[in-house]
């Protein structure tokens, strides 16, 4: 069923859906070859653009300029309610005549097609520079799906306004380069500025399925470069902690946030020899009980799982009690100190650890995992650990 977003509308209870950089180019294109072309607009014209998703978008001119044979103008970014770092961010397209020509030329241009469009991307657009992406290496990082709607776009206007010829499409978004810092792709190889993205056209508020394919385009990018073992790690504190406790320099690794089980899955997926999964106790205790999404909003059961480890470990019932009272598990590690029993607790969750490990990735790759914490550094690691260090960071302990 159709839908029409006016710079974007609201489909869940309480939620906006937006739209993405893709939809922005497509429709920043469209309008700069009109102009390019000679179609004379307001800048109040608003422009329509039917997304993949087949939702119709009616969104604003922003910055209109012309020239002889070029114009541009930009959209501007709308998030709706998802958190996304390029919300408000101008995405600007510029369509320059390169040539013109006659229909049925006796030297068509190539492909045999009367209208010929090049893409590229200027200021603040990233160039891919590694393999295993969406883009090949050197060219502009403007995904499959966006490069598509841009060019049907450009081409109806060709097709309304009988143009034949060469046309040059450039984007630019100004922001790009600073903004970039901020996101995955200097980790991915792609330099100098951010991605043009989306394979709907639209922006569906907090999405985790967004987060998941990022964590999935890194492990891509890491295989395609030869990586056979990968450190996962949930955040920046497990490369951290890496580093300072073996020295370590150089390894492949990949943050996984919230979702250790969704990375797994996906490293067997890709063929990967191994993985090292290296974590805070706070996360990791979750995943020993065989919680592999360990977001607080499913549920907050660190304490319990202590307190059951430390049970097995001989804890009396007044040490239960107090894991049980613990806010962090910082704190609780003292709880365990205290009692003398944190060698034998950590060894009891380091096991069942391990055994969710290896049966999430069904026994079809070398896992082991790393728990430490920022207080009391390094607490214990799975059987298979030693090796898969030796592996990855080329070191025993």
């Amino acid at each position: 069923m159709e839908q029409s977003v006016q710079n974007g509308h609201k489909e869940k209870p309480g939620l906006r859906w937006g739209f993405t950089t893709g939809s922005c180019a497509a429709a920043a294109a469209q309008r700069a070859a009109a102009m390019a072309l000679g179609v004379r607009v307001s800048p109040e014209e608003r422009i329509f653009l039917r997304t993949p998703k087949g939702i119709d978008l009616s969104l604003a001119m922003e910055k209109p300029e012309s020239g002889e044979g070029w114009a541009s103008c930009a959209v501007k970014k709308d998030s709706g309610d998802d958190p996304d770092i390029t919300n408000g961010i101008l995405v600007f397209a510029k369509v320059t005549i390169q040539s013109k020509g006659k229909p049925l030329q006796e030297e068509p241009l190539p492909g045999g097609e009367d209208v010929q469009i090049t893409i590229t991307g200027g200021e603040g657009i990233g160039k891919v520079t590694k393999a295993g992406l969406a883009c090949s290496v050197g060219e502009a990082a403007i995904n499959p799906v966006p490069r598509k709607m841009i060019l049907e776009q450009v081409r109806r206007v060709c097709e309304e306004l009988d143009f034949y010829g060469k046309l040059l499409v450039e984007l630019t978004i100004p922001e790009g380069a600073e903004l970039a810092k901020r996101t995955y792709n200097p980790r991915l190889g792609v330099v100098g500025g951010i991605s043009i993205l989306g394979t709907s056209g639209i922006v569906e508020p907090m999405s985790e399925q967004a987060l998941i394919d990022t964590i999935k385009v890194e492990m891509n990018v890491r295989r395609a470069a030869g990586a056979e073992f990968l450190v996962v790690t949930p955040g920046n504190y497990g490369e951290s902690f890496l580093r300072k406790q073996f020295k370590a320099e150089q390894f492949d690794s990949v943050k996984c946030s919230n979702f250790i089980g969704d990375a797994l899955d996906y490293a067997e997926l890709c063929g990967f020899k191994g993985v090292l999964l290296v974590g805070h106790i706070g996360k990791l205790i979750k995943a020993s009980a065989g919680i592999l999404n360990t977001h607080s909003k499913y549920g907050d059961a660190r304490m319990e799982i202590l307190g059951v480890h430390a049970a097995l470990s001989g804890a009396s019932k007044s040490v239960i009690e107090k894991l049980l009272a613990c806010v962090t598990t910082e704190e609780a590690i003292a709880v365990l100190d205290e009692a003398e029993i944190r060698t034998e607790t950590m060894l009891s969750i380091l096991k069942k650890l391990d055994f969710h490990l290896k049966e999430r990735v069904h026994h079809n790759l070398e896992i082991g995992a790393i728990l430490f914490s920022n207080q009391y550094g390094y607490l214990g690691e799975t059987e298979d650990a030693v090796q898969l260090r030796n592996s990855i960071l080329g070191m025993g302990r």
